[in-house]
């Protein structure tokens, strides 16, 4: 079977690449998930995020926004000394920041999912070139639209290549390889 060639022979990274990967994501618990692992990955490889998801998910309460929202620094204190965890106190602020953010797009589109899914349309975009290979990219116009938004409404660590990473993971962006069995699956329109 064909798969996107960044996930080499690494059994972790092929199995999120097959299960989750370039999915259409519409749930918002997901969605923060997500955005909140972009978080903790910047510096840092993708696999170490990986491999520290269970510590993540145990440390932000399965990424139940509106209890994140309600942490304070006793809760950084606490997450800094948690067994597994990338110990960054910005970035655990910023995750928890991002949370208190997250709740009123909430309220004002009904969903985090249906104000990202607006940018595009609820359609799942592919740039020509990608597919083939041709463009390797890693912020284009949209990312850096929705970053914009995203820091005028207070989240933070959330900059345009992030976001673009983000887009990818949550199937707003089909970026699969063309020779990939997940490409067609994902489905896309040409942008």
């Amino acid at each position: 079977m064909n798969r996107c060639s960044w996930t080499g022979e690494n059994p972790l990274l092929v199995e999120y690449h097959d299960r989750e990967w370039g999915v259409p994501l519409h749930d918002d618990q997901r969605q923060f998930e997500y955005l909140s692992m972009e978080v903790m990955q910047c510096g840092l490889s993708w696999l170490t995020v990986l491999k520290r998801r269970e510590a993540l998910r145990s440390a932000f309460d399965d990424f139940n926004v509106s209890k994140v929202a309600g942490y304070g620094d006793e809760h950084v204190d606490e997450i800094m000394k948690m067994e597994g965890m990338i110990r960054s106190p910005r970035k655990i602020r910023a995750i928890i920041t991002n949370a208190k953010a997250f709740l009123p797009i909430q309220e004002e589109f009904g969903s985090f999912s249906s104000y990202l899914w607006g940018f595009t349309g609820n359609k799942t975009m592919e740039y020509p070139g990608h597919a083939d290979g041709g463009i390797v990219i890693a912020r284009n116009e949209l990312s850096d639209m929705i970053s914009k938004d995203l820091k005028k409404r207070g989240f933070t660590f959330l900059g345009s290549i992030t976001i673009y990473a983000h887009l990818q993971a949550a199937g707003i962006i089909n970026d699969h390889e063309a020779t990939c069995f997940r490409y067609h699956q994902v489905g896309s329109t040409t942008s």
